[in-house]
């Protein structure tokens, strides 16, 4: 089996995943988990207009690149980017998380009050530091000893409880072990399974060591769950554009200075509970500013990956990495949603080295 000839970690399979999750959901308005009960037709048609507008993003970028040519300078590269730097980097990243860690005076993976206190400006700034350091270790200085750092890194945070980072760790560090390592099928398909599991598990010990809630359902069944009820969150949305007039995007870039989550703005908004809730990648936009709004997200979201899957194509090195967690964080917000400043930040991060080192010119057909 090559899967090789078909890459299966390239923007697209973004598309081919929301058409899973949409599958997710149904199976959970099927069985009727937890009383879901479905939703409108309409908003499935909002859901596939949105992909069609990231295709679009996806085709611009590709119209942009036509006839042309993309070089590195690694020199410029090589000097800010050097070994010592980005394992220095890596392990303050790791070591942030474990004061962090100590400040909280316990494991938040297993107590909702401490995880609810978890995600702390050394949290943040923990996560924005180990997450790059680690993918372009393993992209740029390939070196087996370097998984042992990911792993230590992994378990520090998936001791904070929070599904969404521990799967954008393994998740980039498959996709960079993707385009460095000659992976055998069989190892690709273990490590999907083992995504799977982690995300199950991670997610239903969570759950249940929320001290205030009582789940009665399976490890299974509430993945499914998860699935449809985020989805008929959207649908509120979907018939609530505009309600929330910006506060969304406006909280999530202030997210250093102001302690409000958007997550809770958007369960206010949909739900009717300062709870917080996720919406899918489709739902901030529509309640900020309306579907206008959405498919110019949707549309710029594939431009930029596309565009910098594109670089890393040609010229590899530290861009297999970026590319990694831009690409990790967009499977995410499938469930998730753009309302992470860090997330924002990695996007502001990749385009910045783009712009310094990378060099797109029009090729000479004469």
């Amino acid at each position: 089996m090559d899967y090789k000839r078909y890459d299966i970690f390239s923007p697209i399979v973004f598309v081919l995943l929301v058409i899973i999750y949409l599958m997710f959901s149904q199976i959970a308005f099927s069985y009727h988990i937890h009383k879901l009960i479905g939703v409108d037709v309409y908003t499935i048609g909002i859901v596939l207009l949105g992909l069609v507008f990231f295709i679009i993003g996806i085709a611009l970028s590709n119209y942009l690149l036509k006839n042309k040519e993309i070089k590195l300078n690694t020199e410029k590269i090589d000097k800010i980017f050097s070994k010592r730097l980005v394992l220095s980097m890596v392990i303050i990243g790791i070591l942030l998380q474990i004061v962090n860690l100590i400040y909280l005076g316990g494991i938040p993976l297993f107590s909702g009050y401490l995880k609810a206190r978890a995600a702390t400006k050394i949290w943040l700034l923990s996560y924005l530091i180990f997450l790059p350091s680690i993918n372009i270790l393993i992209a740029k200085y390939d070196d087996k000893k370097y998984y042992l750092l990911f792993l230590i890194g992994l378990l520090l945070f998936v001791c904070t409880g929070y599904r969404t980072t521990a799967m954008a760790i393994v998740i980039s560090v498959l996709i960079t072990s993707y385009y460095t390592k000659d992976l055998p099928w069989k190892y690709l398909i273990l490590s999907v399974i083992a995504i799977f599991i982690l995300l199950v598990v991670v997610g239903y010990v969570a759950v249940k060591s929320i001290e205030w809630q009582a789940w009665s359902s399976t490890p299974l069944e509430l993945l499914f769950y998860r699935a449809g009820y985020t989805l008929q969150v959207l649908d509120h949305a979907v018939f609530r554009q505009g309600s929330t007039h910006g506060q969304l995007l406006y909280n999530t870039l202030m997210g250093f200075f102001k302690s409000t989550d958007p997550r809770v703005i958007a369960g206010s908004a949909t739900i009717g509970k300062a709870h917080s809730t996720t919406s899918t990648i489709f739902g901030p936009a529509l309640l900020d500013f309306g579907l206008y709004a959405m498919l110019v997200q949707m549309t710029v979201l594939g431009f930029i990956i596309n565009l910098i899957y594109k670089v890393q194509t040609n010229v590899k090195n530290i861009f297999i990495g970026l590319y990694a967690i831009l690409m990790a964080h967009l499977i995410i917000w499938i469930e998730t949603g753009p309302t992470d400043l860090v997330v924002f930040l990695f996007y502001l991060i990749s385009i910045i080295i783009l712009i310094y080192a990378v060099k797109i010119k029009k090729v000479d057909n004469k």
